[in-house]
């Protein structure tokens, strides 16, 4: 199970976007995840006449590596952990400073 997944809010805890928040836009692979507003590259990018895009600078979300990033806890309003509780079979993710279920809006 996963313990930081698309949708979730992320504070960046290393490198030149430290400190930031953002939303995971999605999941590369099992190590790296897109954040938005995070680690933007400039990519120059071709016209194409064919898919009516035009050309210049545009910002690119490139990823970041899940360790760099560290799940945010609205109660607390600081980074928090996450572990997995197992109960009846079924997988839940909870903070670890909390106890309460990761993603369920109160």
């Amino acid at each position: 199970m996963q313990k930081i997944r698309k949708g979730d809010e992320v504070i960046v805890l290393t490198g030149k976007d430290k400190g930031r928040r953002g939303a995971v836009l999605a999941r590369v692979d099992a190590d790296y995840v897109l954040v938005e507003g995070v680690n933007l590259a400039k990519k120059h990018q071709k016209p194409n006449p064919y898919t009516n895009t035009q050309g210049g600078i545009v910002d690119k979300a490139m990823p970041i590596h899940v360790s760099n990033v560290a799940i945010f806890n609205p109660a607390t309003g600081k980074k928090d952990k996450v572990a997995i509780k197992v109960e009846n079979g079924h997988k839940t993710r909870v903070y670890r400073s909390t106890g309460e279920v990761v993603g369920v809006k109160g």
